[in-house]
């Protein structure tokens, strides 16, 4: 379980509400088109229960992390620490996670192509 913090989404003003819309369809928008629009419209129903939370500095230089979090979706962008790149050893630009996940969907750690190969061999 992973709690909810920051903003509340319904919190923000119309251009606040439109820049976290663009954020979130830049996640969603990787499904297939009709996909896409289902779990967009899947987020905006729950758009008052969704929280935004950032940490990190806001210059144009620095690592940052946020997290867009709701009942149906969280998205985690993170500046990780590159393990096995040569240079400091501390988050950099230039090593990114992100994470798309359903809260609470009872994937995490699952190996879904195992799982489907098993199920529908090839």
């Amino acid at each position: 379980m992973v709690p909810y913090e920051g903003i509340r989404l319904g919190n923000l003003d119309d251009a606040q509400r439109e820049l976290a819309l663009r954020l979130v369809r830049l996640y969603t928008g990787n499904l297939r088109a009709g996909h896409a629009e289902v779990r967009l419209s899947e987020v905006v129903r729950h758009w008052d229960d969704t929280y935004f939370a950032w940490v990190g500095d806001t210059s144009p230089d620095t690592v940052f992390y946020y997290r867009i979090h709701s009942p149906v979706i969280l998205i985690e962008y993170d500046h990780q620490t590159p393990v096995a790149l040569d240079g400091p050893n501390r988050p950099s630009r230039n090593h990114v996670h992100t994470v798309v996940r359903t809260p609470n969907g009872n994937d995490y750690g699952k190996d879904l192509l195992r799982q489907h190969l098993l199920d529908h061999p090839h």
